[in-house]
């Protein structure tokens, strides 16, 4: 770690010390031996604060985090050190380089609720239970998933980003058939239906145990897909989420040009909880955030979201299908409206959207 630079940063009301990169990068780090400190996942790490405050405002018990592949440490750390009430957290990292970088942080603060671990995360959960668990690995969370339902209480969360998005949205399909058996498709829906084969591998490991899946809130960027998902206990919870485990022929998703192809088995309920969304966003006020101006649209987005179909059509490609110029989002939306059809707009792209018109209604008031 002698050629890398250290410094104090400030993410939140967090002051860490880690290292930094030489270069910058947009989307989550590369692997490699030295812990470094990625900016551009301080977005991604703001919603774990407010979702595990949330789950701390919700609950009466004592609640234990997790964070297990904690590389500098900076998710842990700052959910001990920002959120409030009765918890504490555990850190984990199987590098010797994280190990000392945390334990130096939490000296630095005095943390009397922290707890830090080199140790592989597989052991880890199989030895202890957690009322929320956070899996940031590099690449697919899918091989810690057995494990971390095990682990994870009744009505506790399971959170984790999966940053092999190249296989789940269809770049690789071969590679995400062999890793989540199910399979992928590169097209305008791809990071939705990717999203969506990540919860479907989460909910079938889940079920058997008897247990099912509530999407709390997930989303989707072109580098990762990032999933919180509530455990609860039973064989009809169990059941009604592999309810909305299945495969789907290519065709229903919009704009699909190869429409002999199977898409998943993929998850084909709700992917958020607009209830659980209006809370977390009620609690941004409440915190210091630098990416505020990012985050307060983005979870309005997963909120307006929320109760939509699967999939979405864009207006770049309807335009380009139907040879006309798109009308603007706001008239298209009063369109389709007047004519009794649900409309929103998607996370997943700016010119998204998401709309229980048959294709049609869609084609009569884009055109018209």
């Amino acid at each position: 770690m002698t050629d890398t630079a250290t410094d104090l940063i400030t993410e939140g009301t967090t002051e860490l010390l880690v290292f930094l990169p030489k270069t910058s990068s947009k989307g989550p780090s590369i692997r490699g031996k030295v812990p470094f400190y990625n900016p551009s996942m301080e977005l991604n790490r703001d919603i774990s604060i407010l979702v595990n405050q949330w789950l701390l405002n919700t609950c009466t018990k004592h609640i234990h985090i997790l964070d297990g592949l904690a590389a500098s440490g900076i998710r842990g750390l700052r959910l001990a050190h920002e959120l409030s009430g009765d918890f504490e957290v555990t850190i984990n990292d199987w590098s010797e380089q994280s190990f000392a970088l945390i334990q130096q942080n939490i000296q630095r603060f005095s943390l009397p609720n922290v707890s830090v671990f080199q140790r592989d995360l597989g052991c880890l959960l199989k030895e202890r239970r957690f009322h929320s668990i956070d899996i940031d690995p590099f690449g697919s969370p899918v091989y810690f998933f057995d494990d971390a339902v095990q682990s994870v209480y009744n009505k506790g969360i399971i959170a984790c980003t999966a940053t092999d998005t190249a296989a789940l949205c269809g770049v690789f399909p071969r590679v995400c058939y062999r890793r989540y058996a199910a399979w992928p498709l590169h097209g305008p829906s791809m990071h939705e239906i990717g999203l969506r084969i990540l919860l479907g591998s989460l909910c079938r490991e889940t079920a058997q145990y008897d247990r099912g899946i509530d999407p709390l809130l997930c989303y989707a960027t072109d580098h990762y897909i990032r999933l919180y998902v509530r455990i609860t206990n039973g064989k009809q919870a169990a059941d009604a989420s592999m309810a909305q485990y299945r495969s789907i022929p290519a065709k229903d998703v919009p704009l699909t040009k190869d429409n002999n192809k199977s898409v998943g088995p993929l998850w084909m309920g709700n992917i958020q909880n607009k209830a659980v969304l209006q809370a977390i966003r009620s609690l941004v006020s409440t915190k210091q955030f630098n990416t505020r101006n990012m985050l307060l649209p983005l979870l309005f987005s997963l909120e307006d979201e929320a109760e939509a179909p699967p999939f979405f059509y864009t207006t770049n490609d309807l335009s380009s299908l139907l040879k006309a110029s798109p009308p603007s989002m706001a008239l298209l939306f009063e369109r389709l409206r007047r004519k009794g059809f649900f409309v929103s707009r998607t996370h997943c792209t700016p010119t998204g959207f998401k709309t229980d018109a048959p294709l049609d209604v869609i084609t009569e008031v884009f055109k018209r």
